[in-house]
């Protein structure tokens, strides 16, 4: 918003974000489902010496030297997460959060978000939006994706672990794409989460039996579609044996699986493999990556290993073009592992923006009428 020099801004608060429609599930699948279509060409670029990094960290010692510095913890930690996006977006922008696992304690979410978009030519504020919720249906409406195009059309039984924010929004998703599901699975270590997601599903989808299971076992055996959406440093431990044969395995966070298995039975999937392939250039993310608690850099860990090499590793924006064939047949496992990017939360943001501004949602602000140096 310029005009003669002066730069306006629209502020778009929580409210403001649902009234325009953030948690649009069905949509923010599709504005998803560009970005990768957007991926396949390149027509992209975020920070780091490749322009593919996933964003910047701010971490910290675990015996900071200076009394007032925060010690480490439980994904405590700054981040910075720039990019700029192509296609029909052409929209720069930043999703900014401080997240610290101990905030559940002040009553507040672990991850605190916001985003700004920018003009791509002239770097003015388009807007400054609150984005957990931004966050957390992008990172849901992701997996939703992958059961477009990597699940089976027949898949029936669905599941979780991990029934947080993460988790509710990804289940929508799944829902939502798996068209034929009959029963969806819930688990996760605290039971009260689990029941809640349970209330919510009950009523979003009444057709669906919602069960809550009492062991990663029972979530994971029979399942046709499952997905990761554990938090902190969970790290739950899939046996192969409990796997079923054609199964979709979804990564939003990590796992524990045996690497022979995986490596000589499962087809691999990722959301943009050079964001992964960047991390060799960032000296804050040493070998043995699974820490970061991303299931994609998992698979960095075992070509570092030499157990396998990347030509085995598909992107998802190829398979949606036609480039690569997700399943070779019926009983193909697949795991999709996602890590992140802030090109998905600039999608999704600028399109609630563009809602905004059509339904007259938020509060304009202004940053200057005229440019000091320009005075």
């Amino acid at each position: 918003m310029t005009q003669d020099g002066r730069i306006d801004f629209l502020y778009l608060n929580e409210q403001d974000m649902i009234d325009a429609g953030v948690l649009n599930m069905q949509e923010c699948i599709n504005v998803m489902e560009d970005v990768f279509g957007i991926l396949s060409t390149e027509d992209y670029r975020m920070g780091g010496r490749e322009n593919n990094s996933h964003g910047m960290v701010v971490s910290f010692p675990d015996e900071p030297e200076h009394k007032s510095m925060p010690a480490n913890g439980p994904d405590r930690r700054f981040c910075a997460m720039p990019a700029y996006l192509g296609g029909e977006y052409r929209i720069a922008g930043c999703k900014w959060y401080g997240s610290n696992f101990d905030n559940k304690d002040k009553n507040l979410p672990r991850s605190i978000l916001t985003m700004n978009l920018n003009d791509a030519d002239t770097g003015a504020p388009l807007a400054f939006m609150s984005a957990n919720l931004l966050s957390a249906w992008r990172t849901g409406a992701i997996p939703g994706v992958g059961v477009r195009y990597l699940a089976k059309p027949d898949s029936k039984v669905v599941a979780v672990l991990g029934a947080g924010a993460i988790g509710s929004s990804t289940a929508i998703a799944l829902l939502l794409e798996a068209k034929n599901a009959e029963v969806f699975k819930i688990y996760d270590v605290d039971e009260s989460q689990s029941q809640i997601l349970k209330e919510d599903l009950e009523e979003k989808f009444p057709n669906v039996s919602i069960q809550i299971v009492h062991s990663i076992e029972d979530a994971v055996r029979e399942t046709d579609i499952l997905n990761l959406a554990t938090s902190g440093e969970a790290n739950p431990k899939i046996e192969s044996e409990w796997i079923k044969p054609g199964a979709l395995i979804i990564g939003s966070s990590s796992g524990n699986f045996d690497p022979d298995f995986v490596i000589n039975n499962v087809r691999l999937v990722v959301d943009n493999w050079k964001m992964y392939e960047e991390v060799k250039y960032e000296d804050v993310y040493p070998y043995n990556t699974l820490e970061m608690g991303v299931l994609g850099r998992l698979f960095l860990d075992w070509i570092h290993e030499d157990r396998m090499t990347s030509d085995i590793i598909m992107n998802v924006g190829d398979i949606i073009k036609g480039n690569v064939q997700a399943r070779e047949n019926d009983d193909d496992i697949i795991i999709f592992a996602l890590g992140g990017q802030p090109l998905y939360d600039i999608a999704w943001g600028y399109q609630v923006y563009q809602n905004a501004l059509e339904k007259d949602i938020g509060t304009k602000l202004n940053l200057w009428e005229t440019a000091f140096q320009a005075r």
